[in-house]
């Protein structure tokens, strides 16, 4: 998704355009639905607040999620792929059924901040959202979506950048960038931070724990550079 307004679907091994979509709006987000049998519908987020559906196969849009009041900045699948969470500008998180276009819950308090970048925790239990008020909050992802008010990380400074957090796959830890650059690690049973790293000059941007490796952490900034650390 690209700010020419245009959504293009690639071949990876041949490096080809295989299709291209758009609505005359900027995407700013795009999903695939996981699921295996779907592999052939996304959703993505666009300028003009609707969160729109398309399938490859016919190139045509199957449905829109017309109820945000912001431009829409994450998609977020959860509950086995059957709903999924949005954020957008207008500072809300709504959690939608699978093609059914009207949300079921809407989530927005008078202290809450924009939350530009989402991320499901590796047990599925709980969504990490970087929130514009320099802190990281945790909401459930089951059925409630509550906030969970114990779970809150901050000490880091991301307002006005969509830092992407990440959970370590045991669940014991939380990092985040932030925009100095620096990488933040927390404990999360006591949501204590653990360090702090000089990562890049820029922002840091993203970051992504291997699922694998479980010491190493993947760093990318706004310098240019993509980091691997352990």
């Amino acid at each position: 998704a690209a700010y020419d307004r245009y959504i293009k679907l690639w071949d990876t091994e041949t490096g080809a355009c295989i299709s291209r979509f758009t609505n005359r709006k900027v995407p700013y987000c795009v999903k695939f639905n996981p699921d295996e049998d779907k592999q052939h519908i996304f959703v993505a987020g666009m300028s003009d607040k609707k969160i729109v559906q398309w399938d490859t196969r016919s190139g045509e849009i199957v449905q829109e999620y017309d109820r945000h009041l912001g431009a829409v900045n994450t998609i977020t699948f959860v509950d086995e792929n059957r709903r999924f969470v949005t954020t957008s500008d207008d500072k809300s998180l709504r959690v939608w059924e699978w093609d059914i276009p009207v949300d079921f819950k809407y989530i927005a308090e008078p202290g809450m901040h924009s939350m530009p970048a989402v991320t499901l925790a590796p047990n599925g239990k709980w969504l990490g959202c970087q929130s514009m008020d320099n802190k990281i909050v945790i909401y459930g992802a089951h059925n409630r979506f509550r906030l969970n008010r114990k779970k809150e990380f901050k000490g880091h400074m991301v307002a006005g950048y969509a830092c992407q957090m990440d959970f370590s796959p045991d669940m014991s830890y939380v990092v985040s960038g932030d925009a100095d650059g620096k990488l933040f690690v927390w404990d999360w049973k006591s949501t204590k931070l653990y360090s702090k790293i000089k990562a890049h000059d820029g922002v840091c941007i993203s970051c992504v724990w291997l699922p694998h490796e479980t010491s190493k952490v993947i760093t990318a900034g706004w310098d240019g550079l993509i980091k691997l650390w352990d």
